[in-house]
């Protein structure tokens, strides 16, 4: 398992197939996956082959990384960056166990995310991609410097982008 970033609570780290369990338990509330076209997985056996089968670290040296309390040790949810070919781009991401809503954890992984992203990684721009009615996860976008590009199609709902440009990131305290 390999660490990836670190924040003043937290350790980014890359998923591994040990991590099944926690990611069957996420998406089996209907409150975590509501605005993000996922669907619950039928078992763990059905997380971890999902695990099992991610390719993204391989395919593109970055993907969604588990985000781990630094005390408890406590698998909090996942936070990270994942390339789309097809369209040449990156987008934030992230879900959190409902017992760690509003407590500032997207906020800070995504915030290590953007940086080890414009940083390590050299990317010129990151987007975020949320239904319209995600206002919890619109507010973390636009707390973390992304602002509203447009409209789009969102697993038939209603869309929206934001962006932040590498050039806009200065006035970010956190880069």
């Amino acid at each position: 398992m390999k660490e990836i970033l670190q924040t003043n609570r937290l350790i980014l780290r890359e998923l591994t197939i040990e991590d099944s369990g926690f990611f069957y338990e996420l998406n089996l509330n209907p409150n975590v996956i509501r605005y993000t076209g996922d669907r619950k997985f039928d078992s763990i056996k059905d997380a971890r082959f999902f695990l099992e089968n991610y390719n993204d670290y391989k395919l593109n040296g970055y993907g969604r990384w588990a985000v781990i309390d630094k005390t408890t040790k406590d698998f909090l949810g996942w936070c990270g960056l994942k390339y789309t070919k097809e369209r040449d781009e990156t987008d934030i991401g992230f879900r959190f166990f409902e017992q760690y809503w509003n407590k500032g954890y997207a906020t800070e992984s995504a915030k290590a995310c953007l940086q080890y992203g414009f940083e390590k990684l050299k990317l010129e721009f990151v987007v975020g991609k949320v239904r319209t009615e995600n206002m919890a996860s619109i507010k973390v976008l636009e707390k973390l410097g992304l602002t509203y590009k447009k409209e789009f199609d969102f697993d038939g709902q209603k869309g929206l982008i934001y962006q932040i440009e590498k050039a806009n990131t200065k006035k970010l305290h956190y880069l």
